[in-house]
């Protein structure tokens, strides 16, 4: 699946042809980041992304902002247009996780089919009924709702 920024600068291919899972998450910094209802979500491995090659780091730019429980996330945004591609958590020691977020709307021919809700106590639009959905993090620690 091939990302492509606003400016079609940043263009990069995914390492698997769909994601691993797909969100639409509604915790207000999704809200902030998208300036919308929710952020659509899609997880990938890191593989074949990370480490980035020198050029596509020379396309973006970093905000780190920080995460629940120590941790940070390294939020990737087009130096151009200044859209938002891609996020990784790294764990309170520093390293990354193996999967990362890139940003549904940047995702050439992305299926929205089986797209669960998270982060739904936060939601200021209805989620529709029969979806998969999570008052919090998908996380099994949060259970689900």
């Amino acid at each position: 699946m091939e990302v492509i920024c606003q400016c079609e600068l940043v263009s990069f291919q995914t390492p698997t042809p769909a994601p691993l899972r797909l969100y639409h998450c509604h915790c207000t910094e999704c809200q902030k980041q998208s300036g919308s209802a929710y952020g659509t979500s899609a997880v990938f491995a890191t593989e074949g992304i990370f480490p980035l090659s020198d050029n596509l780091e020379a396309q973006l730019s970093v905000f780190t902002r920080p995460a629940k429980q120590g941790r940070t996330m390294d939020c990737y945004f087009c130096k151009t247009c200044g859209v938002r591609i891609m996020h990784r958590v790294r764990e309170a020691d520093g390293q990354g996780r193996n999967t990362l977020i890139i940003k549904g709307g940047v995702l050439q021919g992305l299926s929205y089919k089986g797209a669960g809700h998270i982060y739904t106590r936060s939601a200021v639009v209805e989620i529709p009924a029969g979806v998969e959905r999570w008052e919090a993090s998908p996380e099994p620690e949060s259970g689900r709702k």
